[in-house]
C-alpha cells in the first residue's frame, strides 16, 4: 500500500507575485457602478473620499494580473502559502470514492482568509498618507484581520460590529480590541445612520448593511483623516483573495489531480472568489469543465432567491449602486450563527458569473450545516467556522452523490477559517437550541419592493 500524503505544502518562494483579475477574461463586462444621486456611472473622483486611488484603480482594472507589492508579500510570509489537505478520514467516514481536498486558510494570524486583503488595503492607505480606517464586521473575522493589518502599518482602526455578533462572540470582539482597534456594536448612537435605525427599531440586532452605513459615514465625515475598508464584495477585495486558488492549482499539480468540483461558502463573495476565480479562468481559457458552487445560508439566500438588480451596498443608502443579486437593502437577517454570511447582496463579480451560468449556487439550512461541521471536525480534527461549514455540507452532498453514482469525483473546498471563537454556536447546536430558518418569501418581496428604480 502506497503512503497516503495528507498535506501538500509550497515553499514561500511560491507565494504568488500577482493577484489574478478575472475582469480581463469575463465574456461580458461587469455592469457599471452608479452614483447614488445621479444614477450615472461613477468615476474615480466619486470614490476618492472612501478609498485610496491605488485601490480605486484596481477596482476598475482590466489587467489580468496586478503585481503584489513586496512589502505585502513579506507580511504574507507569516502564513502563506497555506496548506492543501487531503481529507482521507472524511472520505472514509462517508465511504465515498470521491477525493476530497480542502485549502486551509485558518492558519493565518487572524484565523481566516480575510488577512489576504486586509494587509494590502492597509498598505495602500498607508502609502497615500491615510491615518486610519473604518469598517464593519459580521462574525468578526474581517474586523480581526483589519485590526491586525492596521497594527502592522501603524493605522488607527474603527470597527462597527453587527450587534448580534457583538453579543454572541465576545472573544472575537476582544481580539479586535487587543490589536488596538475601537469596536462599537451596530446599530449605535454614534452615527446618524445608527440613530436613524434605532429610532425605528430600538431592539435591532443589526445587519452588515447597517454596519456598513455607520462605517462609511465615519470615513466620509472625517475630513480625509480616515478611509473606509471593506472585507468582501468589491472587485479589488476578490482579486486580492485569488492567492488562495493560485496556490491550490500548484498544490493539486503536486498531488497529480485536478478538481471536478470547487466549492466555497458565499456571503459577500470574497473567500468563494478567492478559491474559485483561478479555476473559472481555466474553464474560460483552457476548456476545463470544473463545476464551481457557491453555497449560502437558506436564511440569507441572496443568490438563490434574490433579484439581480441595482441596489445600495448599505442599509441607509450612502454607497454607490451596484448591480447584484440582492434581498433588498432593508433585509434584516435572522440571527443565525454564520455571521459572516448575513449580507443582503453579493459581489458583482460573483453575480455576473452566476448570471452568465459560469457558476452554480446552493442554499443550505443551519442544522445541516452544523451536522456537516461535526462530521468534518470529528474526522479531520479541525473545528471549522460556521461560514465554511456551509461549503463542508455541500462537499458532503457531492461526495455522497459520487458514492450513489459509483464514480470518482475530485472535490476541492475552501476551509476559509477556524471556529475557535465560535464555540457558543456549537454549544447551542449540541444543546438543541439551534433551529432551521427559511427566509419568508413575503419578506423578500417586501424588501425588494424598495429597490431603487434604475
Amino acid at each position: 500500500m502506497s503512503e497516503q500524503i495528507t498535506r501538500f505544502d509550497l515553499p514561500q518562494s511560491e507565494i504568488p507575485h500577482a493577484w489574478y483579475n478575472i475582469q480581463a477574461d469575463l465574456p461580458r463586462p461587469l455592469p457599471p457602478v452608479l452614483h447614488p444621486g445621479t444614477h450615472q456611472p461613477i468615476g474615480p473622483a466619486d470614490l476618492a473620499p472612501l478609498f485610496p486611488m491605488a485601490l480605486i484603480m484596481q477596482e476598475v482594472s482590466q489587467d489580468r494580473y496586478i503585481e503584489i507589492p513586496e512589502e505585502v508579500r513579506e507580511i504574507y510570509k507569516l502564513w502563506r502559502p497555506t496548506p492543501l489537505m487531503r481529507a482521507y478520514r472524511l472520505e472514509k467516514a462517508l465511504d465515498t470514492p470521491a477525493h476530497i481536498y480542502y485549502k486551509y486558510e485558518g492558519v493565518s494570524p487572524s484565523g481566516s482568509h480575510k488577512l489576504n486583503t486586509a494587509v494590502p488595503q492597509a498598505y495602500y492607505n498607508k502609502m497615500e498618507g491615510v491615518q486610519g480606517l473604518s469598517t464593519e464586521t459580521g462574525a468578526g473575522q474581517w474586523g480581526t484581520a483589519l485590526s491586525q493589518a492596521c497594527n502592522f502599518f501603524g493605522l488607527e482602526c474603527i470597527v462597527y460590529m453587527v450587534k448580534i455578533s457583538y453579543q454572541q462572540k465576545p472573544y472575537r470582539r476582544a481580539i479586535i480590541q487587543t490589536f488596538g482597534a475601537k469596536v462599537t456594536a451596530s446599530p449605535s448612537d454614534t452615527t446618524n445612520a445608527g440613530r436613524s435605525i434605532l429610532a425605528k427599531d430600538p431592539d435591532s440586532t443589526g445587519s452588515l448593511g447597517i454596519a456598513i452605513s455607520e462605517a462609511v459615514e465615519v470615513a466620509a465625515t472625517s475630513g480625509g483623516r480616515l478611509k473606509y475598508a471593506l472585507g468582501s464584495v468589491l472587485n479589488h477585495v476578490l482579486t486580492h483573495q485569488t492567492v488562495i486558488g493560485q496556490e491550490a492549482l500548484k498544490q493539486l499539480e503536486i498531488a497529480g489531480e485536478y478538481p471536478d468540483v470547487v466549492i466555497g461558502c458565499a456571503g459577500g463573495g470574497s473567500n468563494f472568489a478567492g478559491v474559485a476565480l483561478p479555476f473559472v479562468q481555466k474553464n474560460l481559457t483552457e476548456g476545463k469543465t470544473t463545476r464551481i458552487i457557491a453555497v449560502e445560508p437558506a436564511a440569507c439566500p441572496s443568490l438563490t432567491r434574490g433579484t439581480y438588480a441595482y441596489d445600495f451596498g448599505d442599509t441607509v443608502g450612502m454607497t454607490p449602486l451596484v448591480k447584484m443579486h440582492t434581498l433588498g437593502r432593508d433585509f434584516i437577517p435572522a440571527p443565525l450563527h454564520a455571521g459572516g454570511l448575513r449580507y443582503h447582496g453579493m459581489a458583482s463579480i460573483v453575480c455576473e458569473l452566476y448570471d452568465q451560468g459560469l457558476i452554480e449556487a446552493q442554499a443550505i439550512p443551519q442544522l445541516e450545516t452544523f451536522s456537516a461541521a461535526l462530521q468534518f471536525l470529528r474526522a479531520e480534527g479541525i473545528v471549522p467556522a460556521p461560514e465554511p461549514s456551509h461549503a463542508i455540507a455541500a462537499t458532503i452532498r457531492e461526495a455522497l452523490a459520487a458514492k450513489a453514482a459509483g464514480e470518482k469525483r475530485l472535490i476541492l473546498f475552501n476551509l476559509c477559517g477556524h471556529g475557535h471563537f465560535d464555540m457558543a454556536a456549537y454549544d447551542a447546536f449540541l444543546s438543541g437550541q439551534l433551529v432551521d430558518y427559511e427566509y419568508p418569501q413575503e419578506q423578500i418581496e417586501a424588501a425588494l419592493a424598495a429597490l431603487p428604480q434604475i
